[in-house]
């Protein structure tokens, strides 16, 4: 990684939806491609779990659907990542059980300044997201209503559903019960806890219908045993555990309507949504549902349902490695921008 890669944006002291302050609260980020003078080429691409933009930058190309020849795309790294401020980067006192946990609604909030101060940006194009960055993408577009044409939420949702709930519960608890992790923090690696959290996510990840077909030998695998030790075992051992925790906690508090604005009432939020939708589940996804999907579109204005049709499950909406899935998701996206 290069640090001159990206940039820093100083937010300042931030008073959090908890009532909490984040001292000088800052956002990593990244330009690709060139601002127009009428600032009218904007997209913002947030990031998904554990992500930097180092993993995610695959799918800004010429010629792809994240075109930076035509758009100007930013990508802001989600606070917990360990570019944005994260408990692994925040200093006394805000350390341990005492680092504040950070909504979407607070980062969108924070993405929105850094447009705004650093580019005048005042209107935005599209916000894309996959996972957690679509799930940043329903609450840009419900924070701010008049300010974003059109949001692409890929394999993401309005609310944490209940059920992807108790999968969070499952990722916290086998890295919360490495011996590492005492009294609230760890206090070395938990390198088994975090093996155990990549085998957790490894089943929930990926369909049935990938490990029936045995799919992972297209990607180099010898065995089941060698995808899942080299692939996920590693996965999360890249990341702070407790950044991995931060994480997690936005994750499952994730919801448009938890705000004195609509209190909770998800269809009333969903109906005040003013921007074009592109929702798009994976078919096989075992935790962001098409049904959840397809029961927030009931309350959107102006949406499109399409489905991933896919057994990479989840991973269908990241194909960095499934060049099939990827052409879909880049045909429905193109078709978005110049509708």
């Amino acid at each position: 990684m290069n640090a001159n890669d990206y940039q820093i944006f100083d937010a300042g002291d931030v008073v959090l939806q908890s009532g909490r302050t984040f001292t000088s609260m800052k956002i990593a980020y990244k330009t690709y491609g060139q601002l127009a003078p009428d600032r009218s080429n904007v997209i913002v691409y947030p990031t998904s779990f554990s992500a930097q933009h180092y993993d995610t930058e695959w799918l800004v190309r010429e010629g792809g659907a994240l075109d930076p020849s035509r758009y100007f795309i930013v990508i802001p790294n989600l606070f917990g990542n360990g570019l944005s401020s994260s408990p692994s980067n925040t200093g006394w006192p805000l350390v341990g059980d005492r680092y504040p946990q950070v909504t979407y609604d607070d980062a969108v909030r924070v993405q929105q300044r850094l447009l705004a101060e650093v580019f005048g940006i005042e209107r935005v194009k599209l916000v894309y997201g996959w996972s957690m960055g679509g799930m940043q993408a329903y609450h840009w577009a419900s924070v701010f209503p008049d300010l974003v044409d059109k949001i692409a939420v890929v394999c993401g949702a309005a609310r944490c559903a209940p059920h992807n709930a108790v999968f969070i519960e499952s990722v916290r608890a086998a890295l919360t019960a490495d011996p590492a992790y005492r009294d609230g923090i760890f206090t070395e690696k938990p390198v088994r806890g975090e093996r155990a959290m990549g085998r957790i996510y490894a089943a929930w990840a990926l369909s049935q219908a990938f490990y029936r077909d045995e799919l992972w030998r297209g990607l180099g695998y010898s065995s089941l045993e060698d995808f899942l030790v080299r692939s996920w075992e590693v996965n999360f051992a890249r990341r702070d555990p407790s950044d991995l925790l931060a994480q997690l906690w936005t994750w499952q508090h994730g919801d448009i309507s938890a705000n004195d604005r609509f209190n909770g009432d998800l269809p009333a939020a969903l109906a005040a949504i003013k921007s074009r939708v592109l929702l798009m589940p994976g078919d096989h996804d075992l935790y962001f549902r098409v049904e959840d999907n397809r029961r927030e579109s009931v309350h959107l204005r102006d949406v499109q349902l399409k489905p991933i049709p896919s057994v990479w499950g989840h991973r269908a909406g990241n194909p960095a490695q499934n060049p099939q899935d990827a052409v879909f998701i880049e045909n429905a996206v193109r078709e978005l921008l110049d509708s």
